[in-house]
């Protein structure tokens, strides 16, 4: 257990040193709403290629899909770094980077069932999505550093480092190479069968984008203060928020659907003070208030997709659930661009509004779950 939830971290660490890290290197060079873009075409790179890749680990085995995947994504990296001032093949390269992100996350998520007992599983979902969080506050700390020793593109290459020494190390677990997927006859849909995780998918684009268009607002915001470094340190923040509420929630029992909304609308008004666009320490502590409550969200979220999808499909489903916060962070992030270009605050109302339509999906997994049909329990 050690091991695999270790190089997970590792290898998972370019989900939060890379959208800093294309945003640095681009904006040497581009303007803001470009570099924006840019994050978002990594992202939706990320939110394609995690369900092939996690069907893929469903339907053979975990180690090929992710010694594949790393390689192509370190080819990504490699492109950006070496097209300063040409957008287009930046952009081809961060798509690259994005599509080929190993799905590290869904494949330890559907190791836990073998690895712990099972009324402990809930409590390793929350430790997992907790400990994540590490990941959004080490991430920008790592690229800055980077950056700081070899300039703009030695972030890239840090990610890409991470990204592969994670998966080599991930795959030496003797339980990541035993494990194998269960055979069953596959719909087209895949997990996305079951009518309440496709609910439920909805509700999480809208989280994700409200915390993608964080990024590209503070961006903005450092810039204003006179010290475009700042970005990482804000973010780090506010992942350290979300790294207290993820460990505060490994207390928590197991709860149903009737959770979602409930956690959904506290995740909401956490992003309400930021319009306030105060001083640097004010930002500062409004940020950690506003990570807190992302954890017990996704925690909610992945119990919940664990409990709804189909036989056969588990690395899918949460793959699933990860696209659709990458498609959601991809589309915050390139709305943030323009309204940020319009002014801070105007950049920061973004966050909560989208958060109040994905409080909106998750009341409405509620009422699906009382009275739509049961999916079937095979694909």
């Amino acid at each position: 257990m050690p091991l695999v939830l270790t190089a997970s971290q590792i290898g998972r660490l370019p989900l939060g040193a890379s959208p800093l890290a294309l945003l640095l290197f681009a904006r040497e060079s581009v303007s803001l709403v470009v570099a924006g873009a840019l994050v978002a075409v990594f992202t939706a790179g990320m939110a394609i290629g995690a369900p092939v890749l996690a069907r893929a680990v469903d339907r053979r085995r975990q180690p090929p899909v992710l010694y594949g995947s790393a390689a192509l994504s370190a080819v990504g990296y490699v492109i950006v770094s070496l097209a300063p001032g040409r957008p287009l093949v930046i952009g081809l390269g961060a798509a690259l980077a994005g599509l080929g992100t190993p799905p590290l996350e869904a494949c330890l998520r559907a190791l836990w069932p073998a690895l712990v007992p099972p009324d402990t599983v809930h409590a390793a979902y929350a430790l997992d999505i907790a400990l994540q969080e590490v990941i959004f506050v080490g991430g920008p700390l790592v690229t800055l550093a980077a950056v700081a020793v070899g300039g703009p593109a030695a972030g890239l290459y840090a990610a890409a480092v991470f990204q592969l020494v994670g998966v080599v190390a991930f795959v030496s677990a003797p339980a990541v190479r035993e494990w194998r997927g269960t055979r069953v006859h596959r719909h087209w849909l895949g997990p996305l069968r079951a009518r309440r995780l496709s609910v439920m998918v909805v509700g999480v684009v809208f989280a994700g984008a409200a915390v993608g268009s964080i990024p590209v607002v503070l961006t903005g915001y450092a810039e204003a203060a006179g010290d475009r470094s700042l970005t990482g340190w804000l973010l780090a923040a506010q992942a350290g928020g979300a790294l207290v509420g993820g460990l505060l929630y490994t207390r928590a029992t197991p709860g149903g659907p009737r959770r979602l909304p409930i956690l959904a609308a506290l995740f909401a008004a956490g992003y309400l003070p930021l319009l306030l666009a105060p001083g640097t320490a004010a930002m500062t502590a409004l940020l950690i208030l506003s990570g807190v409550m992302l954890p017990p969200l996704l925690t909610a979220v992945f119990v919940n997709a664990d409990r709804l999808a189909p036989p056969g499909t588990a690395v899918e489903a949460f793959a699933w659930i990860m696209t659709a916060f990458s498609v959601g962070s991809a589309l915050g992030a390139a709305a943030a661009g323009p309204l940020t270009h319009a002014g801070i605050r105007t950049g920061f109302l973004l966050a909560p509004l989208v958060a109040l339509l994905a409080i909106a999906a998750m009341a409405a997994t509620v009422h699906t779950s009382r009275s739509a049909p049961a999916a079937p329990s095979q694909e």
